[in-house]
Order: C-alpha cells, then sequence, then structure tokens
C-alpha cells in the first residue's frame, strides 16, 4: 500500500546563503537569460537577497553590482526600453500603456520621454489593436445589429482601447470611422 503523504516527508534542500560570489553569478544568469534593465535586475537581487539572505563580511553591494553590469554593457535601459516600447506598439497597446511598463521595468522619467511614441506611431497602434481584435470599422456583419446592441458594442470597444493605453480621442476616432480608408487619411494627418 502506498503512503498518501510520501512526499511531504522529503525536506527541501535549503539553499545557501548568498555571498559575493554567487551574488555575481546570479546576477550574470539572470543577464545573460532575459533581456532586463537595471531596475528589474536589483529587483531581482534584492529579492533572492530576501529569500536566502547574506553570509559575507561586509553588507550586499547591489548597486555596485548593477552599476558594473551597466558599465560593462550586459545592461542597456535605452535598448531594453526600445525593444520593450516597439513590441509593445507593434501588438497595438497605446503611449500610457507602454509609460507604464517602462516605469515597472525602473527606467528613469527622461528615458521613458525620451522612448514615449510620436504621434503616428500612437495612430498606427490604435489601428493596430483595432484590425486585430476586429473593432469599428474592422467588424464584420454589424450593420444589421438593433442600435441598442451596437450602441453597448461600441461602449465595450472603446474601453478596451482605453485600457490598452490609448487616449480616449484616438479610441473614438478608430470606433467612428467609417472605414479603411478613413483610418488611412487619419494616419496620413499625423505626419
Amino acid at each position: 500500500m502506498v503512503e498518501r503523504n510520501a512526499t511531504s516527508r522529503r525536506s527541501r534542500r535549503t539553499p545557501k546563503p548568498l555571498d559575493r560570489t554567487r551574488l555575481n553569478d546570479l546576477a550574470l544568469a539572470y543577464a545573460a537569460r532575459f533581456a532586463t534593465s537595471a531596475g528589474k535586475l536589483r529587483t531581482y537581487l534584492n529579492r533572492k537577497l530576501r529569500e536566502r539572505g547574506w553570509d559575507g563580511e561586509e553588507g550586499p553591494d547591489v548597486d555596485g553590482l548593477v552599476g558594473k553590469f551597466v558599465d560593462r554593457g550586459y545592461v542597456d535601459d535605452r535598448g531594453f526600453g526600445r525593444m520593450k516600447a516597439s513590441g509593445l506598439l507593434a501588438r497595438g497597446y497605446g503611449a500610457k500603456r507602454v509609460d507604464e511598463t517602462l516605469r515597472s521595468a525602473g527606467l528613469d522619467e527622461g528615458l521613458r520621454d525620451e522612448l514615449a511614441p510620436a504621434e503616428r506611431e500612437a495612430r498606427q497602434a490604435a489601428v493596430s489593436l483595432a484590425r486585430r481584435r476586429r473593432f469599428g470599422p474592422f467588424g464584420i456583419g454589424q450593420e444589421d445589429e438593433p442600435v441598442e446592441e451596437r450602441h453597448k458594442r461600441r461602449e465595450k470597444q472603446l474601453a478596451a482601447m482605453v485600457r490598452a493605453g490609448h487616449t480616449f480621442a484616438h479610441a473614438q476616432a478608430v470606433l467612428s470611422a467609417r472605414d479603411e480608408s478613413a483610418l488611412d487619411e487619419w494616419l496620413e494627418e499625423s505626419e
């Protein structure tokens, strides 16, 4: 007969506390595996220190280690931010969502402002989201829909676009466009 709690008797091996070498190895493995920012690396190392503790003579120098990784080029906030912003815009997210994501990654305000999408990019992202989600003029078979249902659907689409980080004006312009050519004109206006 098999015991029910056979696996609960196994004790988990407690990881060794970190020292300077182990902390450096953790940071190197993290930077090698993930595209990251200095803020995200700092957060990761501090979390590992809380989980495992410190076993060194002096206190851990997380900021010095992160600075060393930035100086060596292992961590590049500008490159990370550019990659993250362009990826979010390509998927149809708006400028507000891009800014929130870059802020949570620990990028400073000046760099976030520099990486903020231009008006043309923000409009293109709104159109991309509408196309992908079949909002506004990209919807199918909505002509014979009752007025009340059409209004509810439009409100839901508007809310989804605003949650995706688009401005109310951009979302409203995309959803009220009569067809794709009107959206093309709207995109050309931004140039």
